[in-house]
């Protein structure tokens, strides 16, 4: 799939911040990329309904170039339900209440940084300083949770995650659920002698935000992380919209 391109009408194209677009020029030229266009192709052939728009599938990567990361949060694969979908995980578009995962990463962050509950879920004003909201999965069809999965963007993302790690300034990578700590668990984190923080807890879904999610701090510790290493902390609080 050539970043240039996508299965959205011609009229639409996908933006990529050239960060991003040229360390990732090999991963767009190999074969999986151009099968998983041919999917996604035939799937809106058949009428399917796939989330988020094709001009959005790199909407994290365009919002936050390569060379300004400076933490990661990672999901697993898109909303699956109407008009929520943008390309950042956990995010969804202003006027769309914020899923249940996505109240407990605020009821977490009040708890731990005092910040009062935003009344929308549209988290771009984090991508913008630098945190990299990257699904494993870029795409799902309406209503079919995981639907895309091991259709080739867990390897794309992969290579994304690597690009990061191997960045030379210090990351945080927040990761969230076992899926997350599992796809992660390559990067080289302080507590093993590398230079990233790796913050790990349960997935903020009310399945398991109580069994470890709730009181482990992500927020705090990232700011305190990268004000040691003379990085200005994230602004956490989401502006009204």
């Amino acid at each position: 799939m050539d970043p240039a391109t996508s299965p959205e009408p011609a009229s639409s194209a996908v933006r990529l911040d050239e960060s991003w677009r040229t360390p990732l020029a090999g991963e767009f030229a190999q074969a999986y990329m151009q099968a998983l266009k041919d999917f996604l192709m035939a799937e809106k052939a058949a009428g399917k309904q796939i989330y988020p728009k094709g001009v959005e599938y790199f909407r994290a990567l365009d919002l936050t170039p390569l060379d300004k990361v400076r933490v990661v949060i990672l999901g697993q694969d898109p909303y699956h339900g109407p008009g929520q979908a943008h390309g950042l995980c956990f995010s969804v578009k202003p006027g769309v209440p914020p899923p249940p995962s996505l109240v407990n990463i605020y009821k977490e962050m009040h708890a731990d940084l005092g910040i009062a509950r935003a009344r929308h879920g549209f988290l771009e004003h984090w991508a913008r300083q630098g945190v990299l909201l990257l699904n494993s999965v870029l795409t799902v069809e309406n209503g079919r949770a995981a639907s895309h999965r091991e259709r080739g963007w867990e390897k794309f993302t992969d290579a994304v995650i690597r690009l990061v790690a191997a960045r030379p300034d210090p990351v945080v990578f927040i990761l969230w659920g076992s899926y997350a700590q599992k796809k992660a668990a390559f990067v080289e984190e302080v507590a093993r002698g590398g230079r990233h923080l790796v913050l790990k807890a349960p997935h903020p879904s009310p399945l398991s935000a109580h069994a470890g999610f709730f009181g482990s701090k992500p927020f705090s510790q990232t700011n305190a992380f990268l004000e040691g290493h003379g990085s200005a902390p994230i602004d956490w609080q989401l502006p009204e919209l």
